[in-house]
């Protein structure tokens, strides 16, 4: 099961190893999809777990009791197709190839399936076709 999250690190705990610790202690890859993370600093972590459900929503909570801030993240890539004029400067930025032109017709395509949420598209969009949905 995949599940994203964004975590918040008070300053304390900014420098735990999290990401070694889902591995090692529940076996969960973390893809690090952003991170704002400095030496005694509140950080931000958005990750995207993949692994069993149980050993996810257990991290989840030995994170919660290391009194890091966890919330799912269940923002989405909205296109707007009538605003869009196939432009292609948002696939060139999109990391995941979520955003792709169809090579006959030169349209746009978008999977959201493989979208990330890392919102390069956003100011990528010359028409702001692009919107993120919370």
């Amino acid at each position: 099961m995949k599940k994203r999250v964004t975590l918040t690190f008070p300053r304390r705990t900014v420098q735990m190893p999290v990401t070694y610790r889902l591995a090692k202690d529940f076996n969960i890859a973390a893809n690090i999809i952003r991170a704002q993370v400095a030496p005694n600093q509140v950080g931000k972590l958005v990750l995207e777990l993949l692994g069993d459900i149980d050993a996810i929503e257990a991290a989840l909570e030995w994170m919660k009791a290391q009194e890091i801030g966890v919330s799912l993240a269940s923002r989405e890539i909205i296109i707007d197709e009538d605003s869009c004029v196939d432009c292609g400067l948002c696939t060139g930025v999109c990391p995941t190839q979520a955003l792709t032109l169809e090579p006959q017709t030169f349209h746009l395509t978008f999977k959201r399936s493989r979208c990330v949420v890392c919102e390069q598209c956003l100011p990528a969009c010359p028409v702001q076709a692009i919107s993120i949905n919370f």
